[in-house]
């Protein structure tokens, strides 16, 4: 059984007539394309706006008018799936290196609703994934010596290419450097901490931003709340 499609379809259902909504990156978000569509079809009105490439040429191809995310100052829900989040709804979305788009929509929303199967919960968030900060170019040598000053328990290494030589560049432009942990430090004080650094765009780290999380398992759909394990 595909837990991420449950969950999806769980997810659509919270959707509103005339909601403007945001939509990121992956499988989960995949899903949901699908069955909005469907729900359109049904006669739901939805404006869609995306953090993803790959996600908004698969709106296109369902027929979807994407929004232009700098024409808006607002939208209604941000479903998103994650690497992993805790039960506080503190979330990393380290793998596909669009955090910074991603985190945009999510302070955007009225909701910002975490959406996939069991797998990605962990009651306290786990060292299996890197933080990763997104970074100007032009502070890409300043921020390699900063971050290890401020953050000395980090092992800090650049992102690079898996099929191209070099390192990974952003739709920003920008940079990325993963950083590894052996233990976080406290949760409240890494993006304060990292972003008082000149030439930091954005982190990975989604603290106290999610106010839902949808997950599908072997024992169903829940909806999760702070502190309310599944």
């Amino acid at each position: 059984m595909d837990f991420k499609k449950l969950a999806a379809h769980k997810a659509v259902e919270l959707v509103h007539p005339n909601a403007v909504i945001g939509l990121g990156a992956g499988s989960t978000m995949a899903h949901m394309v699908g069955f909005l569509q469907q729900a359109v079809q049904n006669g739901l009105n939805v404006g869609v706006a995306t953090s993803s490439f790959t996600t908004r040429q698969l709106l296109a191809q369902h027929g979807f008018t994407v929004l232009n995310t700098a024409d808006l100052a607002g939208i209604d829900i941000y479903f998103d799936g994650c690497d992993q989040f805790d039960k506080n709804l503190n979330a990393l979305k380290s793998g596909g290196g669009i955090h910074t788009q991603e985190k945009l929509l999510a302070c955007m929303a009225t909701q910002f609703i975490l959406v996939g199967d069991d797998t990605k919960y962990s009651e306290t968030l786990q060292t299996n994934y890197p933080l990763v900060i997104e970074v100007l170019p032009q502070a890409f040598k300043y921020v390699a010596h900063a971050v290890p000053a401020l953050l000395p328990v980090a092992k800090m290494l650049p992102r690079l290419g898996d099929k191209r030589d070099g390192a990974v560049v952003t739709e920003n432009g920008n940079y990325l450097f993963d950083l590894w942990f052996d233990a976080w430090p406290p949760l409240a004080t890494i993006n304060p901490v990292l972003k008082g650094i000149t030439g930091i765009v954005e982190t990975s780290l989604f603290y106290n931003i999610a106010s839902k999380a949808i997950i599908a398992g072997k024992t169903g759909v829940v909806v999760m709340r702070k502190g309310n394990q599944p």
